[in-house]
């Protein structure tokens, strides 16, 4: 019986870790490494086994703003549309992100609605008083960074809530 309850629990522990979501998915505040301020909200979460991320309220601009400095399209965007014509909420700004390990994802790609920008993208999750760089985590972080060939610039997202997404929502309501 023993044997049988130490079984049970083993199978019971190793399902859960099998379907426990990646620490990089849930809802990330995006933080503006020259002013300190959120920029945004995002939900992050895993589709078909590639990381993607969409912003789920602005903190600065209506929530129905359109992506206008964007271009048309960009190379394996994964929703078909004009983009320059999508809202910014809502619009999976990054994209089919490749798991390295567990938290850890690369060869993706970002777009930074504001400017229309693409980058390639690495997201490292950081547990309480992990390094990244010259960056200590405090608490959960995304470590998020943008980058062009070998050049990496990182950004430094904090955990954020449903009550976060209204507040921002409330802050600036869609103009339409």
């Amino acid at each position: 019986m023993k044997k049988l309850l130490i079984l049970v629990g083993s199978i019971l522990l190793l399902t859960t870790k099998l379907f426990a979501a990646d620490p990089a998915v849930g809802l990330w505040k995006s933080i503006d490494d020259k002013t300190g301020k959120v920029t945004a909200i995002w939900k992050v979460y895993e589709q078909g086994g590639k990381l993607f991320g969409t912003i789920a309220a602005t903190t600065d601009s209506p929530q129905d703003i359109i992506a206008s400095a964007c271009k048309e399209s960009y190379k394996n965007f994964p929703v078909s549309g004009a983009v320059n014509k999508m809202k910014t909420v809502g619009t999976p700004w990054i994209f089919n992100m490749e798991k390295e390990s567990e938290g850890n994802w690369k060869d993706g790609n970002i777009i930074d609605p504001s400017n229309g920008k693409m980058y390639g993208c690495v997201i490292k999750y950081l547990k309480a008083g992990e390094k990244n760089k010259k960056y200590t985590a405090t608490g959960p972080t995304l470590a998020m960074a943008g980058t062009v060939g070998p050049i990496q610039v990182f950004q430094y997202w904090i955990p954020a809530t449903e009550a976060d997404i209204k507040e921002a929502q409330a802050k600036n309501p869609p103009k339409n």
